[in-house]
């Protein structure tokens, strides 16, 4: 175990059975975490979560989970409400930080807190949009629609390298076969032209990654991952949708998605290119 004292704060490794906590944090924040999101996180990088306690109790996290030998992604950066402004953030932080080694570090930072990433060495790239409400249902969905398990996992797997700033085969089976995600896949004339997935949360059912190669395959996934959450009875969804591909608000706002906050994406130094114009939503804002 991972373990860093600070004065009266220690910081260590976090179990996913502690992660819980973090997890209901987040969720009072309004961040709308998936119900289930937690394996997947693990399952990348089970060293990359951190809790700062005071007497054993927790009262800060952060994850910082690493990819490969270039990239690493920093999300929950939490500290408790009735305990903020005493450093114990800040000290969560430096220790979890360490973890990255020499990586290149991204994260979603909220507009109140760029500037502190600023201080740290984080450059903005672009900002991110949340885009929620309720996609109507079509007449009929379109065609090339299928459950992600059926098309071939090599192939799904490069296609999502393409659209990540690494490759991340760990995370992508047990994101894919998290029980209650529903995950789709496009596929025309025998060829991958996207995926999708969308899994219960707090509040809307989340959709992420929303990866396509064009806006009608955005659109036949996301009608398709919106019928999957009235499925399991959410008529509302949540995709956070990067401005940098103007093509995915668009999408968002002819389905009736109205957007509600944003972030911006940012990193501590160069990021393997990515095939931007086929991101129409992001993962999380916690895992990029």
């Amino acid at each position: 175990m991972t373990s860093v004292s600070s004065g009266s704060l220690s910081v260590s490794s976090a179990t996913p059975q502690e992660w819980a906590l973090v997890r209901s944090w987040a969720a009072e924040e309004g961040w709308n975490p998936g119900l289930s999101d937690v394996p997947a996180f693990f399952a990348q990088d089970p060293a990359g979560f951190f809790l700062g306690r005071v007497d054993g109790e927790p009262v800060s996290a952060i994850s910082v989970v690493t990819y490969d030998a270039a990239y690493a992604f920093l999300g929950f950066y939490l500290v408790r409400p009735d305990l903020r402004g005493l450093g114990h953030g800040l000290a969560t932080w430096r220790a979890a930080l360490a973890h990255a080694g020499g990586r290149t570090v991204g994260l979603d930072g909220v507009p109140a807190q760029q500037d502190n990433y600023r201080r740290s060495g984080f450059r903005p790239a672009h900002r991110t949009a949340r885009y929620v409400g309720e996609v109507p249902a079509p007449d009929r969905l379109a065609t090339g629609l299928v459950a992600a398990g059926r098309a071939n996992r090599a192939a799904l797997a490069a296609y999502d390298a393409v659209c990540h700033h690494a490759d991340r085969p760990r995370f992508l089976d047990t994101w894919l076969s998290t029980p209650g995600h529903r995950a789709l896949a496009r596929v025309v004339d025998g060829r991958l032209t996207g995926y999708g997935v969308v899994r219960p949360a707090e509040d809307e059912a989340r959709v992420g990654p929303l990866f396509a190669d064009t806006p009608a395959d955005a659109a036949a996934l996301l009608d398709g991952l919106a019928a999957e959450a009235r499925g399991f009875g959410a008529d509302r969804i949540a995709v956070d949708m990067p401005e940098s591909n103007p093509a995915a608000a668009a999408l968002a706002l002819e389905r009736g998605l109205e957007p509600t906050f944003e972030t911006a994406r940012m990193y501590t130094g160069p990021v393997r290119p990515v095939a931007g114009e086929r991101v129409f939503g992001v993962t999380t804002l916690e895992l990029g």
